[in-house]
Order: C-alpha cells, then sequence, then structure tokens
C-alpha cells in the first residue's frame, strides 16, 4: 500500500515537471527560434515625412553699378532683405520659397567688366573675377544710358550665374523707393535662372505640371527622364539598305566635340556611359507613304509611335543594363523610300527631320540623295554630316534630361550655352528640379516600406535594411536643412543618397523570404510534431486536477 502511494507520487511530481519544463522553457524557446527577426525601423520619423515642408533659399546678390544710385542711397548700402512666399501642391506639401537679397555697390573692377564692348564679354570678365556658388544669383544693375546691353533689351543672362538688369538713373528719394521700383524685373531674373513654382510642382507630383490635362501638355511633362545615379546612351545607325548605301559616320568625334562637354557638366547630377552601334537591315515599322506634291515620301504625326517597337527589339541595349537608356537612332531611307521626310499634327514639315519619345530617346531621318550625282554607282559611299546631326540629338538629350528650354521674358536675352551644351544657371534649375523630385521619391518609397513592413508582421527585416532605412531618413533630414540653408549642391547629393539607400532598402531580396510563412502555417507545420507529446502531458494534467478536486471534496466532507 505505502509502496503504491510513493509511486503516484512520483508519477504525479514527475508529469508536473514534465509539463513545468514544456511551459517555462519549450514553448517560450520555441517561439523565440521561429519567430521572424525585425529589426527596429524609425516608423515614428518616417510617418512624420509625410507632413514634409520644404523651404527652398535662394542667395540673390545685387550690384548697383556707377549711375544708378545717388550719393545718399549709396549710403545705406550695403544692406539684406528677406522675402518670402509660400504655396502647396495637392494640400499636403507646403511649400516655402525664400530669397535672402543682399545689395551692395559694384567694385571698381566689376566696374571695369560693365564697361566691355559686349555683354558676352562683361559676363566672362565677371566670372573670372568671383565665381558664384551653387543656386545663388548675382544681377549687376546698370544704368538706362549704357550700352552694353543693345537696345530694347532690359535684361542680359550669360552663361554663368551672373545677370545684367537695365535701372534707371540715380531716382530722388529713398532706397527702398528704387528696390520696389526694381522688384518686378528682379524676380523675372531670379526665376528665370533658378526656379518656378511650376518647375518644382511638376517635380513634385511626377514632372506631370498641374493643370494640363491635354495629351500634349502631359507628354512634355513626362518626355524627361525621372532621376537616376546613371544613364546610358546609345547612338545607333540604321542602314536599311546595305547594298545601295555605304554609311561612314564620326561618331567617335562627335560625341567628344558635342556631347562630352554637356556630360562632363552634368557629373555632379549622374554618370554617364555612351556607346555606339550601326545595325544593318533595320526597317521601319510603318510604310511611309508617297507625296508627289514634293516627289518623296512622308511619315505622319500618328504613324511615329509605331515606329520605335520594330527597332527597339534589335537595339538590344535595355536588358543590358539597370540605368535607363537613352536611345538616339540614326535612320537613312533605302533608295526606292527616299527621300523622307516627318510631319507634325499639322501636316507641315518638320525642319530638323526628327522626332523625340518621351523617356526613350529621339529618331532622326537623314536623307542621302544628294550624294547620289547625276550617274550613281551603288553602293554609294557617304559620310554623314555630324554636325547637324549631333545638333538635333543634343538638343534631343537636354530635353529627356530635363534640362527644359527656358522662355525668356520680354526684353530678355539669353546668350547660348555653347560647346558646353548647358549654362551654370540652366545647371542650377535642373539640380533645383532634382533635388524635389529626389526628396518626393524618397519620402514616398520609406512611407510605403513602412505601411508595408507594418501590415504584414511575418516579413524578415535584417539589420543591413534598417541601416539603409536609417541613412535614407538621415539623408533626408539633411536635404531639407541644406535646402532651407541654400546649399544646393550639399542638398542634392544628400537627397541622391536619401532615394539611393529608400531604393536599396525597398527592392531588397530578404524582404520576401518569409512572405507567404504567416503565423497559421507555422502552426499547422509544428502541431503534427508537438501533438503526440502533448496529449500525455495534457492527461496527466487532467488526472492529476481531478485526484486534488476529489481529495480536496473528501476533505470538506471529513471536517
Amino acid at each position: 500500500m505505502a509502496a503504491t502511494i510513493v509511486e503516484k507520487w512520483r508519477g504525479r511530481n514527475a508529469a508536473l515537471a514534465i509539463a513545468a519544463v514544456v511551459i517555462i522553457i519549450g514553448i517560450p524557446l520555441w517561439w523565440k527560434t521561429t519567430e521572424t527577426y525585425r529589426a527596429g525601423l524609425p516608423y515614428s520619423e518616417i510617418s512624420q515625412l509625410e507632413n514634409l515642408q520644404l523651404q527652398l533659399t535662394v542667395a540673390v546678390e545685387v550690384v548697383f553699378s556707377r549711375g544708378t544710385l545717388t550719393p545718399e542711397q549709396q549710403k545705406k548700402v550695403p544692406l539684406t532683405d528677406t522675402h518670402e512666399k509660400e504655396h502647396s501642391v495637392d494640400g499636403k506639401t507646403n511649400l516655402k520659397y525664400r530669397y535672402e537679397t543682399k545689395y551692395r555697390t559694384a567694385t571698381v573692377m566689376e566696374e571695369d567688366a560693365l564697361t566691355m564692348p559686349t555683354p558676352e564679354e562683361a559676363d566672362l570678365s565677371l566670372f573670372r573675377l568671383s565665381e558664384s556658388p551653387c543656386g545663388s544669383v548675382v544681377v549687376y544693375v546698370i544704368p538706362e544710358s549704357s550700352t552694353l546691353l543693345p537696345e530694347g533689351a532690359s535684361a542680359y543672362v550669360g552663361k554663368r550665374r551672373t545677370a545684367v538688369l537695365r535701372g534707371g538713373r540715380g531716382r530722388p528719394g529713398g532706397l527702398a523707393a528704387v528696390l520696389e521700383a526694381l522688384g518686378p524685373a528682379l524676380e523675372q531674373v531670379v526665376q528665370t535662372m533658378s526656379f518656378t513654382h511650376q518647375d518644382i510642382t511638376a517635380a513634385l507630383t511626377d514632372r506631370v505640371p498641374l493643370g494640363k490635362t491635354n495629351r500634349e501638355g502631359r507628354a512634355d511633362g513626362m518626355r524627361a527622364f525621372k532621376s537616376s545615379p546613371g544613364y546610358e546612351i546609345t547612338f545607333s545607325l540604321l542602314n536599311p539598305d546595305p547594298k545601295s548605301h555605304d554609311l561612314h559616320w564620326d561618331i567617335e568625334g562627335a560625341v567628344k566635340g558635342y556631347i562630352q562637354p554637356l556630360l562632363d557638366k552634368l557629373t555632379p547630377i549622374a554618370n554617364f556611359s555612351v556607346d555606339s552601334q550601326i545595325l544593318y537591315y533595320a526597317i521601319l515599322g510603318v510604310s511611309p507613304r508617297h507625296d508627289a506634291s514634293i516627289d518623296g515620301y512622308t511619315l505622319s504625326a500618328d504613324s511615329l509611335p509605331h515606329v520605335i517597337n520594330p527597332v527597339e527589339a534589335r537595339l538590344g541595349s535595355n536588358a543590358a543594363s539597370s540605368f535607363p537608356v537613352l536611345n538616339f537612332l540614326l535612320y537613312v531611307p533605302d533608295a526606292p523610300h527616299s527621300p523622307l521626310y516627318i510631319r507634325d499634327h499639322s501636316g507641315k514639315t518638320v525642319p530638323t527631320n526628327a522626332f523625340h519619345s518621351p523617356r526613350w530617346g529621339g529618331i532622326m531621318v537623314f536623307n542621302v540623295q544628294e550624294h547620289y550625282g547625276e550617274e550613281p554607282r551603288f553602293p554609294v559611299h557617304i559620310n554623314i554630316d555630324m554636325v547637324r546631326v549631333m545638333g538635333v540629338f543634343l538638343a534631343q538629350l537636354r530635353l529627356l534630361l530635363g534640362i527644359q528650354q527656358v522662355q525668356a521674358p520680354p526684353g530678355f536675352l539669353l546668350q547660348s550655352p555653347g560647346n558646353e551644351g548647358v549654362t551654370d544657371w540652366e545647371l542650377d534649375r535642373l539640380l533645383w528640379a532634382r533635388t524635389a523630385e529626389n526628396i518626393a521619391t524618397a519620402t514616398t518609397t520609406l512611407t510605403s516600406l513602412a505601411q508595408l513592413l507594418d501590415e504584414i508582421g511575418n516579413i524578415v527585416i535584417n539589420d543591413n535594411i534598417a541601416e539603409q532605412v536609417y541613412s535614407a531618413v538621415v539623408s533626408l533630414q539633411l536635404a531639407v536643412a541644406e535646402l532651407e540653408a541654400g546649399n544646393l549642391a550639399f542638398a542634392f547629393q544628400a537627397s541622391k543618397e536619401a532615394i539611393l539607400s529608400s531604393e536599396r532598402a525597398f527592392f531588397d531580396p530578404s524582404l520576401l523570404h518569409l512572405l507567404y510563412f504567416p503565423d497559421d502555417q507555422k502552426f499547422a507545420i509544428y502541431i503534427p510534431l508537438f501533438l503526440p507529446m502533448s496529449v500525455p502531458i495534457l492527461l496527466s494534467l487532467l488526472k492529476i486536477a481531478g485526484e486534488y478536486r476529489k481529495r480536496r471534496s473528501e476533505r470538506v466532507k471529513t471536517d
């Protein structure tokens, strides 16, 4: 009898010990070893990005030359003035434009530069005196009697970050009256050389101008490529009739003389790689129509979208690069369909005989009948005029990279960028837009990633992803701060780092490892393993509980 009681006592204690080990140690250990690892993310800081406020600060320096201020007015300079404007995009992102304007009088050397015979020489001389920082604007005010600007011109914007504005004589009154009279023209100069509200709004809304819903307006807003750390540029010569045309093009020299100077100026924005190829027997996707009035063939504007697809299949460049590819195609028509001209929507012949496709590239048709001679012998040896070709491709490249053609206000003269392909202030305009675009894109990416990870709790968040997210948030905050401080170059680099880090985190392959392994599947896998062990333990616990209740009831009856 005593042995039986001892045996029951041992069995009860063994069952309780096993149950305690399973409940206290086994289940927490199993739960911990099978849980999804999720590194901590700055969710609160990411949520604050939705209410991001951008303040773009432009440093403006106004320099008065001799004869624009009276002696009494000159005593009140130098001085500093700040002007702010506030706008909104879709009622969400507040935009503040702050113009920090400093007024001073010209130095002796600057006065000498302003006496140059032409504004181009004056612009170069002023640039040699001092180089303005990125994003800044320097405006030199000259008297009305100055012969530096041609008659009828009120302002001249050079290749650098300086402009010349025709002012008045030393107006009587206070300096405030002079500045008030100069204000509208000065604001036009600053917006021409920096940015307008439409530029920043288009960058924040995927480059689609607000209020433009027609096809032409939407195409203009979408033709530029989105901001990217690198671009691939491919020049292709299409020779559909090698038996008739022996084509030669000096693409290497043309790129070095026309394209490379532009790419060198754009080095702070992105990395570029350039290659070229010749495609034989490459035909267009549509058949041109014969037009007896011009004794040639034509391609209408409606048929141009169908031209690209058959040719694109032979380019072979899109699959070889992770960066956006800009395609520039030079098409020489075959002899039976020459000459070939492109017509716009109004039916007029396009002067350049070229067209561009938004966010893809451009195509130029190059007719070669003038090389045939009186009695041509095929194949005709043809040296392509690269000056005419690269002039068209350079203009298309500027548009595709987002360097928009500025519409100068009446009376404004804009100096041509020349061989460099882009002026310093045009580069600044591009940097302003790209910085705003990068900030908007990185903010959207981080917000989407945070929402995804918050809704699906089974996605693994590795430490490297958390590092990228933290880096993107810090870079975004730095970009906003640098914009507010007026440091455009640093703001762009910070925004570039933000978009790179955010996209590396968003597209990390490790985020998909346990995407389709939720908790219910985990229980379905482990229950068949734990159930055979759990049933005896559970039954033992139930038996022990029953015996305990039975003894307790007997004790109550005895009492």
